[in-house]
């Protein structure tokens, strides 16, 4: 394993060791790598609305995480700047979904970075969210406390 993909691990392990919403929503880490990140959740009962399927939010929020796993993985705090979401199917309770985040680009303290969230098995394409963010003057490593 190289330096930067090490750094990678290790700044994800600290921010998921500290993230209780995703581990109260039992998110898993399932790839991660400099400006990368996967993460997947199963839709639970609790997480669906009105109509029978999962509550947009809860969409957004899994494409989120992914998003900052990938953009705090070169050991700067990284923070939204932005993020807009396409809602694409429906998902429903007992659904497993992984969000993929993969970065686009990044410019002085600015990046942009896509996530495509899918139903898995199939790979049916649940919503593409586009993030922006901004890396602030702490490191992840260090706490990451502003």
């Amino acid at each position: 394993m190289d330096d930067a993909a090490e750094v990678a691990r290790r700044c994800a392990e600290t921010m998921y060791a500290q993230d209780k919403v995703a581990q109260d929503l039992g998110m898993r880490i399932t790839e991660i790598a400099p400006g990368r990140a996967r993460l997947r959740m199963t839709v639970a009962g609790t997480m669906v609305n009105g109509h029978g399927i999962a509550h947009g939010g809860y969409l957004f929020l899994l494409a989120d995480s992914a998003f900052a796993y990938a953009c705090n993985t070169y050991d700067s705090v990284t923070v939204a700047a932005s993020a807009d979401v396409v809602f694409v199917a429906s998902a429903r309770a007992g659904d497993v979904l992984e969000a993929t985040a993969v970065e686009r680009t990044r410019y002085g303290r600015s990046g942009v970075y896509d996530v495509t969230v899918r139903r898995v098995p199939g790979g049916e394409v649940i919503a593409e969210f586009r993030g922006g963010s901004r890396s602030r003057d702490q490191r992840v490593l260090d706490g990451g406390a502003p």
